[in-house]
């Protein structure tokens, strides 16, 4: 007993696995990618805003803080690029503990790292509850 491609059996395949429901219509993962790339470049704007700060209230800006800064933003406006590869969440995750290893460089962008880092925490919250979402066929293109 087999069902059309595509159709939705909430009540499992003719093997016994778990139920099976149609695809999303549009690509709710393309959305999320979106979101971690936009994050990262609103931190990769406030890593660069931070420059001015160190500057000022700091002990001056180095060669090497500033090469520190500048360096990690570009590696965020980089990294909003690769969003769509399966490492994209770890590789945001270190970068995420680079600049809260940026207490050396100044408390602020130390505070900075850990203020980011709850936002990642929560996308990351987000990503499993649209993973749970699929699974179950509750997004609104998998019903009928």
């Amino acid at each position: 007993m087999s069902t059309p491609e595509g159709s939705s059996t909430p009540e499992g395949d003719a093997e016994g696995g778990a139920p099976r429901f149609r695809p999303p219509v549009t690509d709710p993962w393309k959305g999320f990618r979106g979101v971690c790339a936009g994050t990262l470049i609103l931190e990769a704007i406030v890593v660069l805003l931070a420059l001015p700060v160190v500057a000022t209230v700091g002990g001056g800006v180095t060669w090497l803080s500033g090469l520190y800064l500048v360096g990690l933003a570009v590696l965020m406006v980089l990294g909003g690029g690769v969003q769509g590869k399966p490492w994209a969440m770890g590789y945001n995750f270190a970068l995420q503990a680079a600049l809260i290893a940026g207490f050396a460089v100044h408390p602020a962008i130390g505070a900075v790292g850990l203020l980011f880092s709850a936002v990642w925490a929560y996308l990351l919250y987000l990503k499993r509850d649209l993973t749970e979402r699929i699974e179950q066929g509750l997004l609104p293109g998998q019903r009928d």
